[in-house]
């Protein structure tokens, strides 16, 4: 009932002319499925890149600008455009992404491959995490842990980028132990403050685009 409640509701949003974004709050109810959902989103309105158009394209994509054109799953897009504002190069530069969503995971491993990093995409389970990150300069962490990347596991001076979102005993942190990381990376981002704020400003700027792009049509 909840998941044809929203698809419902989808339809209803997708017909609206007067609605140029739909955004959907995660996480869904245990019987709801994720994929029906993001198919049923019209892709002109589809503010988070998630739909099955917009999502393939962005893995089409052969260049960041080509890319950054289109219609990007949002923390993905925040975390690289951290990356570019921070002046940190991605091109020629070894990146392991802990996390292996197709929300942010999956999109920020191929994008930081176009901007030309060598990229590793892991996971909780992967044998040897610790080497994998021991040997990178860029690490995206969004695998859902808390606390669980320790900072005597990163590189001297390594870029970490943190996007996990985790609640413990009432208090919000991220997937790095922030305290030990802070002393091994040379850039690292909070949680909160970090990666989220940013998330928030390309969602915006998505149903901006999404917005001209219906005025223009």
């Amino acid at each position: 009932p909840v998941e044809g409640a929203l698809l419902s509701l989808i339809g209803t949003l997708g017909r609206d002319d007067a609605v140029d974004g739909i955004i959907l709050v995660r996480p869904f109810p245990n019987d709801t499925n994720p994929r029906r959902v993001a198919e049923a989103i019209p892709p002109a309105k589809d503010a988070e890149g998630m739909s099955p158009a917009n999502y393939g394209a962005t893995f089409l994509t052969k260049t960041y600008a080509e890319a950054a054109s289109g219609i990007l799953p949002c923390t993905a897009f925040a975390v690289v455009e951290l990356l570019r504002s921070a002046e940190v190069p991605a091109a020629g530069r070894t990146a392991t992404v802990v996390g292996r969503s197709n929300i942010l995971g999956k999109p920020v491993a191929h994008l930081l491959n176009i901007l030309d990093a060598t990229v590793t995409l892991a996971h909780s389970r992967t044998p040897g995490l610790e080497s994998h990150l021991a040997a990178a300069d860029i690490v995206v962490a969004c695998l859902g842990r808390p606390c669980f990347i320790r900072g005597s596991w990163l590189k001297q001076g390594a870029v970490v980028l943190d996007a996990g979102i985790n609640s413990v005993d009432g208090r919000i942190c991220g997937d790095v132990d922030f305290e030990s990381a802070c002393k091994t990376a040379s850039v690292i981002t909070p949680v909160p403050g970090g990666v989220g704020p940013v998330t928030t400003a390309v969602l915006l700027s998505n149903v901006v685009r999404l917005a001209e792009r219906r005025l223009a049509a």
